[in-house]
């Protein structure tokens, strides 16, 4: 800026004036660090984050040997009756044979007892070998997906903070601007009735005064919904806030080059970064999927026991038998796919479309990212040329009322005008401390764009933002200071 605005003349304008036992402002890196702590997006991103990283050994994991145990003991009992048939010869030396159904009773008694060990090593699987290529893609884009997410609070943490500022503005102006009205309404009606003025000034100051109520009440909506927006993000409201002092510099970007900023964007940002890997995790996914026609080998060996013991009686036969084997195999197994109805090409075609989406989406990202950074880069520039003019604009609304409210007590200037010029100025201390907000919300914006926004910016910010009262306390301290005074 090229000459510091009068802060302490805005700050008696607006009400801003230093209020007894007022309750202790808190920073934007404080409301930060609050919303570190409690904003559900960030949980969300950390956790997603946690999850991804499992992607690593999970892939891992299948390409290492695979041992499985499995056992078994069984027993079972059975019995019944039943006939069988014989020949026998009748009558005994005649030489002819009948069938005769013989009865039998049978009782069969057995218990088994299993147990292998089984172990498969992969030789060859196409679709484990893309997943431990891919899981790397994927931990990455969980990195820079999380990186984002911290990069976003920052940002949505400084617009709900400075849109409370800015509504706290709005409010005092028009709190300031109604009770101003009101005096004007008094002092018309006095003048009225010693024939001063005529009636329509009375009138036009009344209308004026309502309007300004009505201003009032809507700017404390504005004021309550922002507030809203920030304890969203903090989980709890928060009483106070500080804001920009006298003193706040205002620097040009570094560097001072537009290209030079959409480099860096097209590089780093983080939004970019994610939309590249995962192009490059839906190609994968095109390789995986091929793996329907690929051969498998693997190799397979299993080590085993099993033992029985078996008890059967058929009428007047006996048998007991046990046994007790040890089973080993170890071979290659080779499968190779042949015909799966199509659904393996068509699996293909679907993964060749996905990808086909992801480059456009990338397309798409790379786009907003080169405009959100110019847009930014812009915004910083316009900003701090509109803050500098805006300046000039309260100093001269200031001087204006001087002269209105001069000419109107000589009669030369009317009522109306007065409250004309009234109006401007603390729209333009408004305009003033908002583009100012506007300013702070460009540079977050721009290094966000940039992929290199830190905490570190925050703390830049922190160190030029200054202790206010909040309007309710201003009010209630101005209320007080009236009573005292009557």
């Amino acid at each position: 800026m090229k000459k510091p605005i009068r802060f302490r003349i805005l700050c008696a304008i607006l009400g801003f004036v230093s209020v007894p036992g007022m309750a202790s402002a808190a920073s934007l890196l404080e409301v930060y660090q609050q919303a570190l702590q409690s904003d559900p997006r960030i949980h969300e991103a950390e956790a997603r984050r946690l999850a991804a990283l499992e992607a690593e050994p999970q892939a891992r994991g299948v390409y290492l040997p695979q041992l499985s145990a499995s056992g078994s003991w069984t027993k079972s009992n059975s019995e019944g009756t039943g006939t069988f048939n014989q020949f026998v010869e009748v009558p005994p030396g005649s030489g002819n044979f009948e069938v005769v159904p013989v009865p039998f009773q049978s009782e069969t008694r057995d218990e088994t007892t299993r147990w292998s060990f089984d172990l498969s090593q992969t030789i060859f699987r196409w679709d484990r070998i893309v997943n431990l290529r891919r899981a790397d893609k994927i931990v990455a884009k969980a990195e820079a997906d999380r990186e984002a997410a911290q990069q976003d609070l920052i940002v949505r943490v400084g617009q709900a903070y400075f849109d409370v500022l800015g509504a706290e503005d709005r409010l005092t102006s028009t709190h300031a601007n109604r009770q101003a009205i009101a005096r004007q309404l008094e002092q018309a009606k006095q003048r009225f009735e010693v024939g001063l003025i005529a009636i329509t000034d009375v009138q036009e100051s009344q209308a004026a005064y309502d309007q300004a109520v009505a201003d009032e009440i809507a700017a404390k909506r504005v004021l309550a919904t922002a507030r809203e927006f920030l304890r969203e993000i903090t989980g709890e409201y928060v009483s106070a806030l500080s804001a920009p002092g006298d003193e706040f510099p205002m620097r040009a970007p570094s560097p001072a080059s537009e290209s030079d900023w959409v480099d860096l964007a097209l590089g780093q940002n983080l939004a970019l970064v994610s939309s590249r890997l995962d192009e490059q995790i839906a190609r994968d996914e095109i390789s995986f999927r091929r793996n329907g026609h690929y051969p498998t080998v693997d190799l397979v060996a299993s080590l085993g026991n099993t033992t029985s013991e078996a008890e059967q009686n058929t009428g007047p036969g006996f048998l007991d038998t046990e046994r007790d084997f040890d089973n080993d195999s170890i071979g290659i197994q080779v499968t190779l796919p042949l015909f799966t109805g199509g659904s393996t090409s068509s699996r293909v075609r679907e993964a060749v479309y996905l990808h086909r989406a992801s480059m456009e989406q990338l397309q798409r990202v790379t786009r907003e990212t080169e405009r959100s950074t110019r847009d930014a880069y812009l915004g910083v520039l316009s900003e701090m040329s509109r803050v500098e003019a805006l300046e000039q604009a309260v100093e001269s609304s200031r001087t204006a009322l001087e002269a209105t409210q001069a000419g109107f007590d000589v009669g030369t200037r009317t009522i109306v005008d007065v409250l004309d010029s009234q109006f401007n100025l603390y729209r333009s201390i408004t305009l003033f401390y908002q583009a100012r907000y506007d300013y702070l919300m460009n540079v977050l914006r721009l290094k966000q764009a940039a992929g290199n926004l830190q905490i570190e910016d925050l703390e830049n910010i922190d160190q030029w933002l200054r202790e206010r009262p909040t309007p309710e306390e201003a009010f209630a301290a101005e209320e007080a200071a009236a009573a005292a005074s009557e």
